[in-house]
């Protein structure tokens, strides 16, 4: 295929991204729906999709990214130069919302979204610029199992090996010991050092499906092969449940199957709708955010934090800017539960419109 830019990719992109706004930015965390918490621990609900959908459509864009640059005749060096810029960038970007607004370098956490994201693109991008699927399907497979190897025999002190749950698993040992009092909590962090190697085979699948869209293969071959590779894939995750539970905080690698497989589905469904047999009109939504998703993720993001510095004074007592917002202008009319889905929705609205002149003027902020 050419490879021009895939509506479908950006559209999957901007679904993952308004989802990921949605969950972040409840009206009140006490009041929040099942289905947009996170797992407690073992299991999965829908919110524990979002990050690995956007990790995989990282890998897809990266791969059709890299045929541009050597399609350009790039040399390797320079494309390496391109994507350790950008995974700086990344990272940076990561670390300035933790700092965000102390700048309290003594507290602060390390480990983040972006950061994974950062690290997971850098790496894949120099396994994708040298091997070709074969090698990178092995590679996703020896990041797979060698996870699955060390956090089932290496032991952790009090626990001994094989430990999964919360307390003694070898990713929060790992953590503590090299990045205490820089974590999301004292003892574990969800994109933590060793869970990150499990991510990148997220992100090797995604290059894989890229390569499966960049063939000469017809529209309705490319969605079969991604439904039924996704298929296979979600299905061996399930199977290996009881071998590996399926684990978001810990990236299991029954998790990466589970997924991976999902992502790649329903990749195939937008494919064949936006750039098979092209459904329009629908998807206008998905692309001002898919198109623009850097912007959307840390500008909500950072909206969040300026909010919390601002302080309303009503009835006699001063609250923040935000619960203020919830409390007055959504529990009224929809109460605690449904008032504070209303918020997210309308929160993840009001980013819509902010990116909308943007996408009618074709500027698109990228790292």
């Amino acid at each position: 295929m050419a490879d021009h830019r895939l509506t479908s990719l950006d559209a999957f992109r901007g679904l993952t991204i308004a989802g990921m706004i949605i969950v972040n930015n409840p009206g009140s965390w006490t009041y929040v729906y099942p289905p947009l918490r996170h797992a407690e621990w073992h299991g999965w609900t829908p919110t524990d999709l979002i990050f690995p959908f956007f990790l995989f459509i990282v890998g897809v864009s990266m791969t059709l990214s890299l045929s541009r640059h050597v399609g350009q005749g790039e040399n390797k060096f320079h494309i390496h130069l391109k994507f350790f810029r950008r995974a700086v960038l990344m990272f940076g970007l990561g670390m300035f919302l933790h700092l965000f607004p102390n700048f309290d370098f003594s507290t602060v956490r390390i480990p983040g979204v972006l950061q994974r994201i950062a690290v997971c693109t850098l790496v894949a991008a120099l396994i994708d610029i040298n091997l070709k699927d074969r090698g990178r399907s092995v590679a996703a497979f020896l990041a797979l199992a060698g996870y699955w190897l060390m956090m089932k025999l290496i032991p952790v002190p009090g626990y001994g090996p094989g430990a999964l749950d919360y307390s003694g698993n070898l990713c929060g040992y790992i953590d503590t010991g090299l990045m205490a009092g820089h974590l999301y909590k004292p003892s574990f962090d969800p994109e933590g050092l060793l869970s990150t190697l499990p991510s990148l085979a997220t992100v090797l699948l995604g290059t894989l499906a890229g390569d499966w869209l960049r063939s000469k293969k017809s529209a309705v071959q490319k969605n079969i092969g991604l439904l039924a590779g996704g298929a296979v894939l979600a299905a061996t995750g399930l199977l290996l449940q009881p071998y590996f539970p399926i684990n978001k905080q810990l990236w299991t690698p029954t998790y990466v199957l589970f997924t991976g497989g999902a992502a790649a589905m329903l990749l195939g469904l937008f494919y064949i709708m936006m750039d098979g047999i092209r459904v329009q009109k629908w998807e206008v939504p998905f692309l001002i955010f898919g198109t623009n998703s850097i912007l959307a993720y840390v500008g909500s993001s950072l909206m969040v934090k300026i909010m919390a510095l601002i302080n309303v004074t009503a009835g006699g007592k001063t609250v923040g800017l935000q619960p203020w917002i919830y409390q007055n202008l959504f529990v009224p009319w929809a109460g605690q539960m449904n008032g504070s889905l209303a918020y997210a929705l309308s929160y993840t609205l009001f980013w819509l419109a902010v990116l909308v002149p943007l996408y009618r003027k074709k500027i698109f902020i990228k790292l």
